[in-house]
């Protein structure tokens, strides 16, 4: 799976979208202590660079006063992995977050070597990546690497954005006709907004269920961005590996045509996203 984002990188950095506040303090507050995270399929660090915002947000007051001023030592920690090391080079680098290259599978003592300790996490956070793993192998690490009895993990994908009706009806043709031959399988996960994935969890404290629950977020772009967005698809790199231009010219001008009809410059494109979050219990 790396393999498909490694010439794209750049595109993928600043093509997807980012993750709304909402997410993570809805994740920070099913989780009892707030000092380790780890994010798999990091990839350019979307979602690792907002999870110590969320930690900050729900340390007690007492706590924050006593912590130092500068803001890099009042944030809690984050292992952030990926087996791509083209996609880590565009991540953003802050003081509290380890950026770790993995091989594409690790063995527990790989595991404890790159990531941690058994035990040790409050949260693994995995953000539109888990559809592309080898589940029953990662839910076993998953289990060794969470505390006990109440560590979260947190798994979530983003469908198909959202921009108005002109603009989304040629997206939809263009997604499942043109596109649609170079997906991967597991991509159909991500349609079907992980409620098929397979979860071993149990609910969350406060929860019937572990979801999947709905979230929004809105990206501000233009048009060359949403091109970009498009391009930093597996699909787009598949096709271009295989000789196929998809963004043929076109393809490219039909877009413009649909996007400049309201005549607004730059849209607000909605991405609908589909948590599933739950403890691990006293699995071992």
């Amino acid at each position: 799976m790396a393999q498909l984002f490694i010439k794209q990188a750049k595109q993928y950095s600043v093509g997807r979208p980012s993750y709304p506040q909402e997410l993570f303090h809805f994740i920070a507050s099913k989780t009892l202590s707030h000092d380790l995270a780890w994010d798999v399929g990091t990839g350019s660090g979307q979602a690792a660079k907002s999870v110590p915002r969320l930690f900050l947000k729900y340390c007690s007051s007492n706590t924050k006063a006593s912590l130092p001023d500068q803001l890099a030592n009042i944030y809690k920690n984050v292992v952030a992995t990926d087996t791509s090391p083209k996609q880590l080079e565009f991540a953003a680098k802050l003081p509290n977050i380890r950026y770790q290259c993995t091989p594409p599978s690790m063995s527990m003592a790989e595991l404890q070597d790159n990531v941690g300790s058994e035990s040790s996490f409050d949260l693994v956070t995995i953000a539109q990546a888990m559809h592309w793993f080898d589940l029953p192998t990662f839910y076993q690490q998953v289990k060794w690497v969470l505390k006990k009895p109440n560590g979260i993990i947190a798994a979530w994908c983003y469908t198909v954005p959202e921009v108005n009706p002109t603009v989304d009806s040629l997206f939809n043709r263009f997604y499942t006709i043109d596109a649609g031959p170079y997906w991967e399988s597991p991509r159909a996960l991500v349609d079907q907004k992980y409620e098929t994935i397979h979860f071993p969890f149990e609910p969350v404290d406060g929860l019937e269920h572990n979801g999947p629950f709905r979230f929004s977020s809105e990206k501000v772009m233009d048009l060359e961005s949403y091109f970009t967005y498009l391009r930093s698809w597996s699909a787009y790199q598949t096709a271009k590996e295989k000789g196929v231009e998809l963004l043929t010219e076109n393809v490219l001008e039909d877009f413009k045509r649909a996007w400049n009809e309201d005549g607004k410059f730059e849209k607000t494109v909605s991405f609908p996203i589909y948590l599933r979050i739950g403890k691990v219990g006293s699995s071992s």
